[in-house]
């Protein structure tokens, strides 16, 4: 089922280019660049004009990359187990990880120092780019890792699994980790970006989502089904807390601090989607939630509370997306190869930043 494009446009698509896969990630460089992976293994380069093989095409997929903090290094992992890291300066390959037969599907840098964390199996593996030498190998022990998150102060690093999540403290790595025990899985997890809370999307159709330092967590019900995507705003509402995003299946259920600490988090739930939700995302600085699924919508909404945009300008269903540092402009991917990317409309009421 289709639906028409809101009156009021908050973006327009700036162009649109096709690589030779299913799109798997993509992200944005400090230098405005936008660096796309996909499942043939290619690593490419679009400044929104002109295409740039950063890697070419090896037969086995890219499932995950990432820059550093300071935008010096580009970090890519995939199922040939290989990590990749770039110089993104002159776009040298400056250090391979070789870690076959394992796949390398979660990484993420700590974002305070130059550390990739990456998963191996059970493991996941520290590497710091200014030694390039690995600092530590954790033992998640429960089952292969299935999401990685540092805290925003770099101090402390999440890992999810089997049975929950297991955070280390960065400043001690020989420290027992601290757990947050969950009865099936977790399949996502995610630190808010003022580090207070720090949130579980699990296999039980759950959410955890814990106060740091406080050892009772809430736990929110009634999805219908396993949550893998997870996404904060990065600015708070009027409780003094920022919004928490998350996906289950066709559906988004936005969760909003209370002031009474008994009853925990409000929710609401957003439907438009006809179709598995793949990706969501805040705008920086603001409330407004982009989100792209197998429909191949991508939707927009205001405040995370009610649609101010669909779009439907790619040819197939939408694999992942991801603003502009500045929230300027949004790009995705999709299952077809294209990538497109969009940009403040010149008319309409452009994007809302308020609270």
């Amino acid at each position: 089922m289709k639906f028409p494009t809101t009156s009021n446009q908050l973006l327009e698509l700036h162009t649109c280019t096709t690589l030779e896969d299913y799109v798997t990630a993509i992200a944005w460089s400090s230098d405005g660049q936008i660096v796309a992976s996909d499942a043939a293994g290619g690593v490419t380069l679009w400044d929104g004009e002109t295409l740039v093989p950063l890697q070419t095409n090896s037969g086995t997929s890219v499932d995950c990359l990432a820059f550093s903090h300071d935008g010096q290094f580009l970090a890519t992992g995939g199922q040939d187990g290989r990590v990749r890291i770039w110089r993104w300066c002159d776009r040298q390959l400056i250090a391979t990880l070789e870690n076959a037969p394992a796949w390398v599907d979660k990484l993420a840098w700590n974002p305070r120092s130059n550390q990739l964390a990456f998963s191996l199996g059970r493991y996941v593996q520290v590497w710091d780019a200014n030694t390039e030498e690995i600092v530590v190998t954790l033992n998640f022990e429960n089952s292969s890792v299935l999401g990685i998150d540092w805290h925003p102060d770099g101090q402390y690093l999440a890992i999810a699994g089997y049975q929950g999540a297991k955070v280390w403290d960065a400043t001690d790595w020989d420290d027992d980790p601290y757990v947050i025990d969950i009865p099936s899985a977790s399949l996502a997890i995610a630190w808010s970006p003022d580090g207070k809370y720090i949130a579980s999307g699990n296999m039980d159709r759950t959410i955890t989502v814990l106060e740091w330092g406080n050892p009772n967590p809430w736990v929110m019900r009634g999805f219908p089904g396993k949550i893998r995507h997870l996404a904060w705003s990065s600015i708070k509402t009027q409780r003094d807390a920022p919004l928490l995003a998350s996906a289950s299946v066709e559906g988004i259920v936005v969760w909003e601090k209370l002031e009474d600490e008994n009853l925990g988090w409000d929710s609401r739930l957003l439907q438009r989607h006809t179709d598995i939700v793949q990706a969501i995302a805040f705008q920086p600085g603001s409330l407004l939630l982009a989100s792209a699924a197998v429909d191949g919508w991508l939707c927009l909404w205001q405040k995370a509370k009610r649609i101010a945009q669909l779009i439907d300008d790619a040819t197939d269903g939408l694999s992942c997306l991801a603003w502009h540092p500045q929230g300027q402009k949004l790009a995705a991917g999709s299952q077809a190869g294209e990538l497109l990317l969009w940009s403040k409309a010149s008319r309409g009421t452009g994007f809302g930043r308020g609270k």
